[in-house]
């Protein structure tokens, strides 16, 4: 009973350090040259879509590797599901809210990539 009592005045401490640490890594690079109210703004919203983001790419990752695995270890099954799910924006920065950068929540490869190669020409 006693060890319980323990784990019940711990828990909201270590909810608390959670949150703190959370907000202390996410507002900061969400801070700019922009007016204030659009980096408020754009801090908010990193805050409130992060954690969405972030629980799709783990979901991705798993479900990835589980299909890595009951593919027979086929690496291009398993990243047609993490490219999609892992990459993408995370942090919402005061670009995304005036549109000059698109917040992409499902990601793409890199162009390179991918990217089918064709054989070099052979003298016949």
């Amino acid at each position: 009973m006693k060890e319980r009592r323990g784990l019940d005045v711990r828990f909201p401490l270590v909810v608390l350090i959670v949150v703190i640490t959370y907000c202390s890594v996410l507002v900061p690079p969400a801070w700019s040259q922009s007016p204030p109210d659009i980096q408020l703004t754009a801090a908010a919203a990193t805050i409130l879509y992060f954690p969405s983001k972030a629980a799709f790419a783990l979901g991705g990752g798993i479900v990835g590797g589980l299909a890595y695995v009951l593919s027979g270890f086929c690496e291009t099954t398993a990243k047609s599901i993490w490219i999609p799910s892992i990459y993408g924006t995370y942090i919402i920065t005061p670009e995304h809210l005036s549109l000059d950068r698109p917040i992409h929540f499902l990601g793409v490869a890199a162009e390179s990539e991918g990217m089918p190669t064709t054989p070099a020409a052979t003298d016949n």
